[in-house]
């Protein structure tokens, strides 16, 4: 790693006083997470269409027997890489983190603000009435309630309609972040960075694919991914191709010394 190209990234992190961070499934794989579409990723082992609002209501116990068994990490712990992002927000530095990631690490490291872009696999929502059940609570009744998908605090009769999801954007699906009010926070949120820290994510996915476009001219744009991202060539645009957690632990030296 080029000492020179750590010293600049370290400087513009300790000039920014407003550092958003956008992470994707590299951050996690770090913590032993499979990503999506790599050669050993969870698409290895089943179509995307597996992960769609259609097949869930098709399938609904197939569905949650693989979206347990591949997206639910709940001993998942905080890599290096995390801690020094939560470590960064306690010093004021880091404003937001905006994650594609659904495990819920961040948070577990002591980030306060995160945004979870494609929501969070620690809950689950009846679809019509909004009653919210832990994953945990999910995992339970899978194994004791033959139709452990449909809510039975809903009045209304038809099965379909209350069943229960995971708060997850599946494909064909909405979360609360793509509404126009919930993306217009974030790229609110990313004009005012000072600096964009981009983490492990190709940046290859819309619209999350869609946010460092939004930050000014004059915001450095520093991308720690191994594999190229379309924006690598950009202007005020830095690229470190290592790990998370060894690139921002030398930063984070740099930063102390």
């Amino acid at each position: 790693m080029e000492n020179n190209l750590i010293e600049t990234c370290s400087s513009l992190i300790k000039n920014a006083t407003n550092i958003v961070v956008l992470t994707g499934a590299g951050i996690s794989t770090e913590s032993g997470i499979k990503d999506f579409r790599s050669r050993t990723g969870v698409y290895q082992r089943a179509p995307e269409y597996i992960l769609s609002l259609e097949y869930f209501y098709k399938c609904p116990l197939e569905f949650y027997q693989f979206a347990i068994d591949n997206l639910y990490h709940p001993d998942a712990a905080p890599n290096i890489g995390h801690e020094i992002l939560a470590k960064w927000e306690r010093q004021g530095k880091v404003s937001h983190i905006v994650t594609q990631n659904i495990d819920g690490i961040h948070q577990k490291a002591g980030s306060k603000n995160v945004i979870e872009f494609h929501g969070t696999m620690k809950t689950a929502s009846c679809m019509n009435c909004g009653s919210s059940y832990t994953t945990e609570e999910m995992v339970n009744r899978l194994e004791t309630l033959d139709e452990f998908y449909v809510c039975d605090q809903c009045e209304t009769q038809h099965k379909r309609e209350r069943f229960i999801k995971p708060d997850v954007v599946l494909f064909g699906d909405t979360g609360k972040w793509f509404t126009v009010e919930g993306f217009n926070k974030i790229l609110h949120t990313i004009e005012e960075a000072d600096c964009l820290l981009v983490l492990g994510t190709s940046l290859k996915v819309t619209p999350f694919s869609t946010f460092p476009q939004y930050r000014r001219k004059s915001t450095p744009l520093i991308i720690i991914n191994i594999g190229d991202t379309p924006y690598d060539m950009d202007y005020n645009t830095f690229v470190i191709p290592e790990s998370i957690g060894k690139s921002l632990s030398l930063l984070d030296e740099h930063l102390r010394t």
